[in-house]
């Protein structure tokens, strides 16, 4: 089994495949060979795009139904994988909603569809981040439970689970294209540095999803990439405690960082799958929101980056054998909710890849099929 794309994503699925299918193997007590399952990355290192530039919030009002659903399970997963490995993944960090008199109403939906939401007044939120400006916080609503995700130990403990497991993780190659075998059941990768068969391709090549299934003549599953600026401001009289605040109209959101305050205009710009850079009018929009909404006076960006989100045309994640093409699974689409939900969406795959059963409670998988 080839997996295509060394992010969170497929280093997790390289992980969860390779656990799962030696419990299969010791379960059969022996009378099975255990599958090859091989990651194939394209840059010198692996989470060098999207994976790499996520704020890493876990939070269960973002996303869709079944992304909140997902990351519900994907919490339980990350605690239990702090408490293995003895460094915790997640750390509490509130996050804020806040709307001004025009927006009440999307607030109060927002409630309305997020049981883990509290309404919370004006100064309740200004008492959470006291920076923030009366006049913003017309109303607001808090999740206490929400957390930050370690990244970095995140990667790094599925990059070694994998290994530990058997899986063979390469960098620095490059799929060129494939053939399918309908006789045998099986591909034949052209890569860059020479030829692989396979019997599977999982792709979770992130951006370059859609491009990875034209290279093997796999119709394309429509997906969007948009680009999200973030910059680090200096600022001053920052607390760390402070939570993620996020406009509820979706014009910034801001939390402190390293000594700064990042921000970002929580902006959607399409793009082609590239190394993402930030424009520097999407960082002067930044400034200028989290200054009107805030009695801060940002003015000297420390750093700035940007990172591609890739979306469905639903906006949920695409999990499962493609419709038409034999042995191509699909795991892509991971959107704004990647990180914190990938734990659960690794798990899920897994099951489905090796043919077990795996449920997540309010989620129907079927959600995520690529049709």
């Amino acid at each position: 089994m080839a997996i295509i794309g060394g992010g969170v994503a497929g280093l997790a699925l390289a992980a969860e495949l390779a656990e799962l299918d030696g419990r299969m193997v010791e379960r059969s007590g022996g009378t099975r060979p255990e599958r090859r399952i091989v990651l194939l990355e394209r840059e010198n290192q692996y989470a060098y795009h999207s994976t790499g530039r996520s704020i890493a919030t876990l939070s269960e009002t973002l996303g869709s139904p079944e992304q909140r659903a997902l990351t519900r399970a994907s919490r339980t997963i990350l605690d239990a994988l702090g408490a293995e490995s003895g460094t915790p993944l997640l750390r509490t960090r509130p996050v804020v909603w806040v709307a001004d008199e025009d927006n009440v109403g999307a607030l109060n939906a927002l409630l309305t569809a997020s049981p883990a939401l509290r309404a919370a007044d004006s100064a309740a939120a200004r008492t959470l981040c006291p920076a923030l400006r009366p006049e913003i916080t017309a109303r607001a609503a808090v999740e206490r439970t929400a957390q930050d995700v370690d990244v970095e130990a995140l990667h790094q403990q599925y990059r070694d689970r994998a290994a530990a497991a058997g899986a063979t993780l390469r960098t620095a190659i490059g799929l060129e294209s494939g053939t399918w075998d309908d006789a045998r059941a099986e591909w034949t990768l052209t890569t860059d540095r020479g030829e692989l068969v396979t019997q599977r391709v999982v792709n979770a090549a992130g951006p370059w999803a859609d491009a990875v299934a034209a290279r093997l003549e796999v119709p394309p599953a429509g997906l969007a990439n948009l680009r999200r600026t973030v910059a680090i401001a200096t600022a001053e009289g920052v607390g760390p405690a402070w939570p993620l605040v996020i406009d509820v109209a979706g014009r910034y959101y801001f939390r402190p960082e390293r000594g700064g305050l990042l921000v970002s205009p929580a902006d959607e710009t399409p793009s082609p799958p590239t190394d993402a850079v930030a424009a520097p009018q999407d960082i002067s929009v930044a400034i200028e929101r989290v200054n009107a909404a805030t009695s801060l006076r940002l003015d000297r960006v420390r750093t700035s980056w940007a990172g591609l989100r890739t979306f469905a045309p639903d906006r949920n994640p695409i999990v499962g054998p493609d419709p038409k093409q034999a042995g191509f699974f699909w795991f892509a689409g991971l959107g704004g909710t990647g990180i914190q939900t990938t734990p659960a969406l690794a798990r899920l795959a897994a099951a489905q890849l090796l043919g077990e059963a795996y449920e997540i409670p309010g989620l129907d998988p079927a959600a995520l099929l690529p049709r």
